[in-house]
């Protein structure tokens, strides 16, 4: 392919997307991420994982902490790009850049648009307990996640997974579907597809507020509620003035009180049924399988968490 590519990107999910541009020898321009950032305590700067894949892998790239700015636009007019490639770049795209490219600005959606716009649509697909999750190839327009849709792909979404293992999947699903989408572009044989706005929902961001583990519903929402928030931000339960945050689990048959250790492999009572730990991370740890943790800390049947 011929075409002049520009490419928006910032975490982990966005790094097999610039690999299969590489890989398959496409022009790429220039790279946009977001700014290092500190490490809570400040004692780091951390490199976004597109800024380090292009580190390693000798490609041009800015981080910009907004493009904003006229500055930003005259340096971005001069790449003349043919097209701009977008997956989870953490920046609203100015009016004046989309208007730029011949082909504008494409982005890969974790979502079965227009289902779950916005910041977490994998989290609350599994938070929601959906049947398909799955990605979506769409043009960027001015309003977040509205563009026309190019082409999109989907599978079953099993209750025992989490948000870290299927965002793996949809990241290389995702990546294979552009070099797709772009040979199709290139070919000018594409058709895209206006969203049914009508059917939209939205992904909001996840708010620290909601990560606590609510053991009073079903056992089924609280399997979702854990798998949705794991391994970040993690859904918790508070233990002797301690957090635990549980990163995998699963569904258990067992009844009794909510909230509630069932029996020493850690099954914990739902209003209905309960969930057996398998997976769990004391504050300021590693993760540890349930039966390490149990090892070193007793939770004795009948401990009532919080």
């Amino acid at each position: 392919m011929s075409l002049k590519i520009v490419f928006m990107g910032t975490p982990q999910f966005s790094v097999p997307t610039l690999e299969a541009l590489k890989k398959n020898k496409l022009n790429i321009l220039s790279v946009y991420t977001q700014p290092p950032k500190k490490s809570k305590r400040g004692q780091k700067i951390n490199s976004s994982p597109i800024e380090k894949f292009c580190k390693n892998n000798s490609l041009r790239f800015s981080n910009p902490a907004s493009l904003n700015n006229e500055g930003e636009l005259k340096i971005f007019k001069k790449l003349l790009p043919d097209i701009v490639v977008v997956v989870a770049y953490g920046q609203i795209i100015p009016k004046a850049f989309l208007e730029i490219p011949k082909f504008g600005f494409i982005n890969i959606h974790a979502s079965l648009l227009p289902k779950w716009r916005g910041a977490a649509p994998i989290q609350r697909a599994i938070m929601n307990a959906d049947k398909k999750i799955g990605v979506s190839i769409m043009k960027i327009e001015e309003k977040l996640d509205t563009g026309p849709i190019l082409a999109s792909r989907e599978l079953e979404l099993d209750q025992n997974i989490t948000h870290g293992e299927i965002e793996k999947k949809l990241s290389l699903i995702g990546s294979k579907l552009l070099i797709e989408s772009l040979k199709i572009i290139e070919g000018d044989n594409s058709n895209f597809i206006d969203q049914e706005h009508s059917k939209a929902t939205y992904a909001k961001k996840i708010n620290k507020n909601e990560t606590k583990i609510n053991w009073h519903v079903d056992a089924d929402k609280v399997l979702a509620h854990i798998h949705g928030l794991s391994p970040h931000p993690g859904a918790w339960f508070e233990y002797e003035k301690e957090r635990f945050k549980i990163l995998k689990a699963k569904k258990n048959i067992t009844n009794g009180k909510a909230a509630c250790v069932l029996d020493k492999n850690l099954i914990i009572g739902c209003k209905q049924n309960s969930i057996q730990v398998l997976e769990l991370q004391r504050q300021g740890k590693n993760k540890q399988t349930a039966k390490d943790f149990l090892l070193g800390k007793k939770i004795s049947n009948g401990t009532t968490l919080n």
